[in-house]
């Protein structure tokens, strides 16, 4: 497997993470069950049916967790570190056949940074719903949480290169907006507020 396609799906599938964590190794069990991604031979219990079975139970909780409105603040607290941990893991599996300080920096700062990154403005958006809607919308937010980490799970199994385009494109757009909210926050007086 080329290197680019190694990132992308490592990037890919280290973005589904930040979206739901347990996602992207679901989808990666079930292309594995059904023979269509080949694992290292100390993951090869991925791609078996009680594993593919527990992680969609897991998923399943993980779902109604951030559909009750304060229980998916509570949730909050330990996604981003959990997130950042399972991007971190699974770039590190996309990227194996690098040498092992490339493949964990590699895996470090792009698969745990990009879930970081991912995770960080979900969660700013759960909390602007919160604040807004008093967490009424954060049903919606979870709906495209889950549906944004099965799609891009799949596209960085089938199109790695494409999603490393998309997660690219995404990581400008959250640092774009990340810069402006700093801005606009910093524009702001205290005359403002009154």
């Amino acid at each position: 497997m080329d290197l680019l396609e190694s990132i992308g799906i490592g990037l890919g599938l280290g973005a589904a993470a930040g979206f739901r964590i347990v996602a992207p190794f679901l989808v990666l069990s079930a292309v594995a069950l059904f023979g269509h991604v080949p694992l290292a031979d100390n993951l090869d219990w991925l791609g078996t049916y009680p594993a593919f079975i527990g992680l969609l139970v897991a998923l399943a909780f993980e779902m109604l967790i951030y559909f009750i409105p304060w229980l998916d603040a509570l949730a909050e607290t330990v996604a981003l570190p959990l997130a950042t941990v399972a991007g971190t893991l699974l770039m590190a599996l996309a990227t194996n056949q690098l040498d092992p300080f490339a493949q964990w920096s590699l895996a470090i700062i792009a698969g745990g940074g990009t879930a970081a990154t991912v995770r960080g403005l979900s969660g700013f958006t759960r909390l602007v719903s919160t604040a807004t809607t008093g967490g009424l919308a954060n049903f919606l937010i979870a709906i495209a949480e889950i549906l944004g980490a099965l799609l891009l799970s799949f596209l960085a199994l089938a199109l790695p290169l494409v999603v490393l385009v998309v997660v690219a494109v995404m990581l400008a757009i959250a640092i774009q907006f990340a810069l402006k909210t700093y801005q606009n926050s910093r524009l702001r007086t205290p005359e403002d507020a009154a």
